[in-house]
């Protein structure tokens, strides 16, 4: 039975959402000249998908008036301040920038999320689930691991109690679909099916200019944020052999002994 103090507490809910700037999905990716790491100049970026989702679902909850605000917080570059307008035109109601130009891995941006999470108190960060630029797959969990929160990876479909007290995740396993209940706050990471992100309309873009955006010095962040791996080279995959057409299952066969694939 819910409480006057569990409304309070519903009322006030608070949702952090992670969100990054990456080379867009429809581009195809260029290795840069030193072999470095891939070429991110004069080439179209926008929101990761799996962050769109993570928008997108928290734009939900509040819909369904379970949740009163919704944070945005993006790490990188001045050109990550498109990417947080993108967030709050489709429904965010503030942002938070930590510009930096330094190449951050999955652990240091958990440290950053970490020094936002102790000065916002979000009853819950939700992320996606991996980058698709770098596809580590590991700042939310790191995050929840810092925090010593619970945490719903992987997700497919999200609930929360009406007191806020709670979330119930289904999430996809190699072995099938796993539902766990789990307290909050808490972290959740999203996966492809969780939703679909809506686009943002241009009366919500031009409103989003309007909100706020706040900038937070990375020098105020506690905690080694120095990378512990070193890119040695990158180099492009080597290009797939055409195939052939086979006429008759014994021409399959046939070729695949010359090949080696079949040994009888």
């Amino acid at each position: 039975q819910s409480t006057w103090g569990d409304f309070i507490a519903f009322r006030i809910m608070r949702v952090l959402v992670g969100v990054k700037r990456v080379v867009d999905y429809a581009v195809k990716v260029r290795v840069r000249p030193d072999k470095l790491g891939v070429e991110t100049k004069n080439i179209k970026m926008s929101m990761n998908p799996f962050d769109e989702i993570a928008v997108e679902e928290a734009v939900r909850l509040k819909e369904k008036n379970l949740v009163s605000e919704i944070v945005v917080l993006s790490v990188g570059p001045k050109q990550c301040e498109e990417t947080l307008r993108t967030a709050m035109a489709m429904g965010a109601d503030r942002a938070i920038h930590v510009e930096t130009d330094k190449e951050l891995e999955p652990l240091g941006i958990a440290k950053i999320f970490r020094h936002v999470v102790k000065r916002e108190s979000p009853n819950l960060v939700i992320v996606g689930k991996q980058g698709i630029d770098g596809d580590f797959s590991q700042t939310g969990q790191m995050l929840a691991g810092l925090l010593n929160w619970p945490q719903g990876t992987f997700a497919s479909k999200l609930e929360l109690d009406g007191a806020g007290k709670a979330a119930t995740v289904t999430r996809e396993t190699d072995l099938g679909m796993e539902t766990l209940k789990i307290a909050v706050p808490a972290v959740v990471t999203c996966d492809l099916r969780l939703n679909e992100p809506r686009y943002a309309t241009l009366p919500n873009i031009i409103k989003a200019k309007k909100k706020p955006l706040e900038k937070v010095d990375l020098q105020a962040v506690e905690g080694d944020l120095t990378p512990r791996i070193t890119t040695l080279l990158v180099e492009e995959p080597p290009q797939r052999k055409a195939g052939i057409k086979v006429e008759s299952v014994d021409e399959l066969v046939e070729k695949l002994k010359s090949a080696g694939v079949l040994t009888k």
